[in-house]
């Protein structure tokens, strides 16, 4: 017995032994193949570290959401990140509050030229243009009796709502301004901007125009001063939004009406504190730039590039936002190289 024991002892030794081996070769074996996994979870993550930051008027939302969408097919390892704004503001955002961002879009031209150049940015790629609607829903007030010619009677009743832009932050805001100073003059109405105006409530104003669209589905207001795109755009996702189209005279869409709509003026804060712009009414034209404090400007190059692209024309028309014949360039000499094969001067 005693005998038999020790065999036993030995034996259980021996497996404990090769017990422990396996252990052994098992934990490094998995910590190798949890290295192994890390590390290329870790070169997943570096190739994904690539960024294009956008900083965009709100009214380019739709088209550039489907454009980052196919951008990001092409390009996988570079993530798109948009920050929508009215255009002043996000404007400012680079200005005074020193973000860095690769590239901005604006649905004002002069933006970029007042509050961005020189000293924020070199160049101005004129690339889109606009006109401006009067949205409402089916629910609206007098929604079956609104016109292009009786607008301004529906508007300017004591128990409608409508809303527009904050005139300081987003250009459609100041638009709708300008749009009631050609309205008295086409209609021949005296009076009538200021009409319009003592009309116009403050708690129906918002930073950005496509802020109204949410206010208009749930009653709160009755009509609402929009771009035609973004008209489009959210009729495709409500069919209860209408909208009725202006006479080219007053809605800012023409180029052979510029003269006249420079008869129209406001003023707006200027890039100091106390300095003020004076902004006349001018054709609805979009413009992007690449900032100075752009960290890439590679990529902010590859997804203007995309975007003059046939495909990335075809998505913004696509998207109700009409493009320019031929894109234009201001400060054409200081665009970046890569972009002039593309548009010649």
């Amino acid at each position: 017995m005693k005998i038999l024991s020790n065999k036993f002892t030995n034996r259980g030794f021996l497996v404990l032994i090769f017990l422990l081996v396996l252990v052994f070769n098992f934990g490094c074996s998995s910590s190798k193949d949890l290295s192994t996994v890390t590390t290329n979870q870790s070169k997943v993550n570096k190739k994904s570290t690539e960024k294009i930051v956008i900083y965009h008027a709100g009214s380019l939302s739709v088209p550039l959401e489907k454009m980052e969408n196919e951008f990001e097919k092409k390009y996988p390892n570079i993530d798109v990140i948009r920050t929508p704004g009215g255009s002043r503001t996000v404007a400012r955002k680079i200005t005074e509050l020193g973000d860095s961002v690769d590239i901005l879009f604006s649905a004002d031209y002069n933006v970029i030229n007042s509050l961005v150049i020189p000293e924020f940015a070199d160049f101005n790629l004129l690339f889109a243009k606009n006109s401006m609607v009067i949205m409402y829903s089916t629910s609206s007030k007098y929604a079956d009796e609104i016109t292009k010619d009786n607008w301004y009677d529906i508007l300017t009743k004591n128990d409608v709502d409508f809303g527009y832009s904050d005139p300081f932050a987003d250009p459609c805001g100041y638009r709708s301004l300008l749009l009631w100073q050609l309205a008295e003059n086409y209609y021949k109405i005296d009076g009538l901007n200021d009409k319009i105006k003592n009309a116009s409530k403050e708690k129906n104003i918002r930073p950005k125009a496509v802020e109204l669209l949410s206010m208009l589905e749930t009653g709160e207001l009755d009509y609402a001063f929009e771009y035609e795109s973004v008209a489009k755009q959210h009729q495709k996702i409500n069919p209860d939004f209408k909208y009725i189209s202006l006479p080219e005279e007053i809605n800012l869409s023409s180029l052979k009406f510029k003269e006249k709509y420079n008869k129209a003026v406001i003023e707006l804060n200027g890039t100091e504190p106390g300095t003020v712009i004076e902004r006349k009414a001018e054709p609805i034209i979009y413009s992007l730039t690449i900032p100075k404090s752009t960290t890439n400007k590679d990529g902010a190059i590859k997804f203007i590039t995309f975007l003059l692209s046939e495909e990335g024309q075809s998505i913004l028309i696509d998207s109700g936002q009409p493009v320019l014949d031929k894109p234009k360039v201001i400060n054409y000499k200081l665009m970046p190289n890569r972009l002039k094969n593309i548009i010649k001067e």
